[in-house]
Formats: C-alpha cells, sequence, structure tokens
C-alpha cells in the first residue's frame, strides 16, 4: 500500500506560480511512475502530467505543456509540479497518482494509488 499526500495547494492570483507536491510512503518509491490529474468544478477528473521512474520520460497534457513541469526526487519520496502563469481555468483540485507503469498513469487506466487532493485557486 502506497500512500499519497499533496500539498502546497492555496489561492493565487492570475500570472503567478505555485509548486504542488506529492510525498509518498514507501521505500519502493523509485520504482513508481507518479502522476498529476485534476479535476474542476462540475467537470471529470483530467490528466496533467506524468513522470517515469526515473525521470527520463515527462509527459504532459497539451493544455499544460511550456506551463507545468514535473519532477521528482527519489531520495525523498516525492514528486513536484511546478505551475506558472497561471490561469483561472486550472483551479482545481490536483491529485497525485502513483502506478508501476507509466502508461497506465498518463491514460489513466487503472491507476493503482492516488492521494486525496489539493486545492488550487486561481483568480482572475
Amino acid at each position: 500500500q502506497v500512500q499519497l499526500v499533496e500539498s502546497g495547494g492555496g489561492l493565487v492570483q492570475a500570472g503567478g506560480s505555485l509548486r504542488l507536491a506529492c510525498a509518498a510512503s514507501t521505500r519502493s518509491f523509485s520504482t513508481y511512475a507518479m502522476g498529476w490529474f485534476r479535476q474542476a468544478p462540475g467537470k471529470e477528473r483530467e490528466f496533467v502530467a506524468a513522470i517515469s521512474w526515473s525521470g527520463g520520460r515527462l509527459y504532459y497534457a497539451d493544455s499544460v505543456k511550456g506551463q507545468f513541469t514535473i519532477s521528482r526526487d527519489n531520495a525523498k519520496n516525492t514528486v513536484y509540479l511546478q505551475m506558472n502563469s497561471l490561469k483561472a481555468e486550472d483551479t482545481a483540485v490536483y491529485y497525485c497518482a502513483a502506478h508501476p507503469d507509466e502508461r497506465t498513469v498518463q491514460r489513466n487506466s487503472g491507476v493503482l494509488y492516488w492521494g486525496k487532493g489539493t486545492l488550487v485557486t486561481v483568480s482572475s
């Protein structure tokens, strides 16, 4: 069992930046692909970004390419999401996800572990 705890959400003005973090409670963190998803009010959960176990392969939704950056620190069992130039439409609950296979994370097809989410609100 892997527990994921997100942090770093909050209220930010449009154009601002936030960095989300997700801490994982597993000694085998480096064997998991990690991802970020988001769910805006009244909408379905959508894929944002994913990173392979080594950090060597990165995947982004078209809507956040060039704006968000995913990274990981395997020594700290933590994955990050740097969000820049935030817009009102980025307002959502952001969820961290973990799965052994990075394609499963990217496609959201049976991801094993989820965090409880952290709320990001962008004011315009």
